[in-house]
């Protein structure tokens, strides 16, 4: 995987939301940083599908969890088009997640993905601050 790797993601994941709290639109205005609980929707699934990958005895990725891989990817694609969903558009886009997620081939990939969406939940909390 190009955009993430073991000795880089959590460093990534920071600078992801860093300037996402300094995102602005095409118009110019300030896009609020998306909420905990949108993140935490594409964690939980996220977590879901980590779990199953936990399970398995080699690298190789079930047909069932590539199927939910795609339906993970599907679903950010929805997630970030829904009206009015502008900050989830903007962290999808800058967090690369439509790029990983096709990219992952193994097991070992799977699980740097999950641990890199770890992060960006937990830099989300630590540098976003309260959420309205």
């Amino acid at each position: 995987m190009k955009i993430i790797n073991n000795e880089n993601y959590v460093d990534k994941a920071r600078d992801v939301i860093e300037k996402l709290k300094n995102c602005t639109n095409d118009r110019g205005w300030t896009i609020d940083l998306l909420s905990t609980s949108k993140i935490r929707n594409v964690l939980a699934m996220t977590a879901n599908i980590y779990n199953e990958v936990m399970l398995l005895t080699d690298s190789v990725l079930t047909d069932k969890i590539k199927e939910q891989i795609t339906y993970l990817r599907i679903r950010c694609i929805y997630e970030a088009g829904r009206n009015g969903n502008e900050p989830v558009k903007y962290f999808v886009k800058e967090s690369g997640i439509l790029e990983i997620l096709p990219s992952i081939e193994s097991r070992k990939d799977y699980i740097l993905f999950s641990h890199y969406m770890e992060a960006l939940v937990a830099w989300r909390k630590y540098l976003g601050g309260k959420d309205d």
